[in-house]
């Protein structure tokens, strides 16, 4: 059974995908983007669907991006900040005045014959969620070329070559988005993965 935390928490996660969907939609409805674009531009095409929706004023969550990772805990030397990590998003709700919720996404570009960028959807996203060096969240991947599940097929190819078995993605079920999938890694966490079909 759920503790309250969890729930709220849970509830916030749902949200925030919810928001990232719709944005999705209205980007992939449009088609003002281009599949020669970075990450980054993608990334602030749906940060700014996101902001304009009404359905985020409803739900008082707001998206910003390339948010850098601040700890007081951390190195403070000269020009610490210029060593921070950077995520690609972070969804933030304030609760009743008493509480901050936030969740965390890292988004990579993906294409189903290009092995060096679902190297770096391992390597550059997953790798820092479970070390720790990013607060855990959702992986995103932006499709440009091929299938999702070709793809997906590819990163699991390249986690079991890294004899990672255990943490290969896994089709899962979800309310709001299909395909999505989970992968599980050390001390029971759960990475979730949505993949964004943007080929044309």
């Amino acid at each position: 059974m759920m503790g309250t935390k969890a729930i709220y928490t849970k509830a916030f996660e749902d949200d925030c995908v919810e928001l990232l969907m719709c944005a999705y939609e209205i980007a992939k409805s449009e088609k003002i983007y281009q599949t020669n674009w970075n990450e980054n531009n993608f990334s602030e095409l749906l940060r700014y669907y996101v902001n304009e929706s009404k359905l985020s004023l409803i739900k008082g969550i707001t998206c910003i991006t390339e948010n850098k990772l601040f700890s007081i805990e951390g190195d403070l030397e000269k020009k610490f900040a210029d060593r921070l990590y950077r995520i690609d998003f972070v969804y933030i709700k304030i609760w009743n005045s008493q509480k901050r919720f936030e969740l965390h996404m890292e988004a990579k570009r993906l294409k189903e014959s290009d092995s060096a960028l679902k190297r770096a959807y391992i390597s550059e996203g997953m790798d820092r969620f479970i070390t720790g060096k990013y607060p855990f969240g959702i992986m995103l991947g932006y499709l440009l070329e091929g299938q999702t599940s070709a793809t997906v097929k590819g990163i699991n190819t390249l986690i079991i070559k890294d004899k990672r078995d255990s943490e290969i993605l896994h089709l899962e079920h979800h309310d709001i988005v299909n395909p999505f999938y989970e992968s599980y890694h050390s001390e029971n966490r759960i990475l979730r993965h949505i993949i964004l079909d943007f080929t044309l």
